[in-house]
């Protein structure tokens, strides 16, 4: 299976983005509740001015397919043929300047277009940590470290260890990577609003930079119109993360909402932002 994966690898970007975007439209139209969320929480986002968010869905389909199949060329291409792929940035003399100053980055990318190749970006200049959890099956996982432990990109668990592991490369200088708006773990987040609606957020960024007074970015890399690849986009924080951390998970979470205002089509629409983790206290009970 992998060896097929490889082969599909080598189609070109728009090949696999087209055939990502019939795939999309085929995952829609499935049974389940992955096209009833994306209706859901779109309708809700407050994105569509006129009411009618019939375009921005359409688009959301098929960016949605083609976050699947360029996963083939990004994982399984060799690292070089990767890096190839991101076609320029904006922003990035920011995150060079906090490490020139030796200052530890954490890098928040949201699920925002090709998140899975900022890492590796990051990772062929700069030593980069990031948290994993192995995905239930095998295959996926073994596929998954493949493609992301390439370059100087090191993968530690999500647990106590993995934080660890993150504190010490930023006391080190080196830049982390954090899922900004994935729902936290038991005891590891509080309820912030996102889009007008509770999300559960993580508070990891926070408490990792009032440990280590590491400068915070958030990253983007924009999927190209036509398979021509991607854009990184960094944005430095203003100022640091409020000690509070109610006020540093909503400062956090506004920050993703003005990123996604940006690329609307291409945020993860399907992923269950607002669900309660297990044993947390529902947010109007808080």
């Amino acid at each position: 299976m992998i060896a097929l994966f490889k082969l599909l690898a080598r189609l070109p970007l728009p090949v696999l983005h087209g055939l990502g975007i019939a795939l999309g439209w085929i995952v829609y139209w499935s049974p389940g509740r992955h096209s009833g969320r994306m209706r859901h929480n779109i309708e809700s986002s407050g994105l569509c001015p006129t009411g009618h968010c019939g375009h921005l869905r359409a688009r959301a389909i098929g960016e949605s397919g083609k976050s699947l199949t360029e996963l083939m060329a990004v994982w399984l291409r060799p690292y070089a043929s990767t890096l190839r792929l991101v076609k320029g940035s904006s922003g990035s003399e920011h995150f060079d300047a906090a490490l020139s100053a030796g200052r530890g980055v954490i890098l928040m990318s949201p699920h925002i277009g090709c998140f899975e190749i900022i890492s590796l970006y990051v990772a062929s200049r700069h030593p980069f940590t990031a948290m994993y959890k192995p995905p239930r099956k095998p295959l996926v996982a073994r596929l998954m470290r493949m493609g992301r432990e390439r370059g100087q990109a090191r993968l530690v668990p999500a647990d106590l260890s993995g934080v660890r592991a993150q504190f010490a490369a930023l006391k080190r200088g080196e830049a982390i990577g954090i899922l900004p708006d994935q729902v936290a773990s038991l005891g590891d987040g509080v309820w912030a609003p996102f889009f007008g609606r509770p999300a559960y957020t993580p508070t990891l960024a926070a408490n990792l930079q009032r440990k280590t007074r590491a400068a915070v970015l958030f990253v983007v890399a924009e999927r190209l119109a036509w398979g021509r690849g991607y854009r990184l986009h960094f944005w430095p924080l203003p100022g640091d993360l409020p000690a509070d951390k109610a006020e540093a998970a909503a400062s956090i979470n506004r920050e993703v909402e003005a990123i996604v205002r940006r690329f609307p089509e291409q945020y993860m629409w399907t992923y269950n932002r607002h669900k309660r983790p297990g044993g947390v206290t529902p947010p109007q009970a808080s």
